[in-house]
C-alpha cells in the first residue's frame, strides 16, 4: 500500500514550466556584427486567424533587441514593422516567418506547447536592409537571438 501512495505522488508531483509562452527573440545590427539602436518609434503588429489586428510591440524607441511571441500551428508568421521618425516619415516592412511546428507534450498534468524550427523567412525592403535567421530551434529559451535584423543606414 506504501508504494502506491509513493507512486501515485510522484505522478502528481509534475512540475509543469511557469513559463510556457514560446517567444523568438531579435537583436538589431549594424553591417560587421556591432550591436545596433533603431532611434525612431518601432511598432511591431501582426494579423490573427478571424482577420483582427494585434499590436506585438508598441512604440518603441531606443530599441535594440525585442522578443515576440510565435503562432502556435500556423505555417507562416506574416509581421509588420512600422517604422516612425521624428519629421513624421513612415515606412512598414512586412516581415514572413515560415516555420515547421510540432507539439511539445511535458506530462498529462501540463498544457501542449508548440515548439518550432524556422525554416525561412523574408522581408520587403522600406526599413529593413537584411534580416538573418542566428538560431533555427524555438523552445521555451528565448536567450539566444533567433534573428539579427538589420535596417539600413539613417540619418
Amino acid at each position: 500500500m506504501a508504494a502506491m501512495t509513493l507512486a501515485a505522488a510522484a505522478c502528481s508531483s509534475v512540475d509543469c514550466p511557469v513559463q510556457n509562452t514560446v517567444y523568438t527573440s531579435y537583436g538589431l545590427y549594424k553591417a560587421g556584427g556591432e550591436r545596433d539602436t533603431l532611434r525612431d518609434t518601432l511598432t511591431i503588429a501582426t494579423t490573427r486567424r478571424d482577420g483582427t489586428d494585434s499590436v506585438l510591440l508598441n512604440r518603441s524607441v531606443n530599441t535594440t533587441a525585442f522578443e515576440l511571441p510565435i503562432s502556435y500551428t500556423d505555417p507562416e508568421d506574416t509581421l509588420f514593422f512600422t517604422v516612425g521618425d521624428t519629421l513624421g516619415n513612415v515606412r512598414i516592412d512586412t516581415v514572413y516567418i515560415k516555420k515547421d511546428n510540432y507539439p511539445h507534450f511535458e506530462s498529462v498534468d501540463c498544457n501542449i506547447s508548440f515548439f518550432h524550427n524556422i525554416t525561412a523567412v523574408r522581408w520587403t525592403r522600406q526599413s529593413i536592409d537584411s534580416i538573418v535567421v542566428n538560431k533555427q530551434h524555438v523552445d521555451y529559451d528565448a536567450s539566444t537571438e533567433h534573428f539579427h535584423i538589420y535596417f539600413k543606414a539613417r540619418r
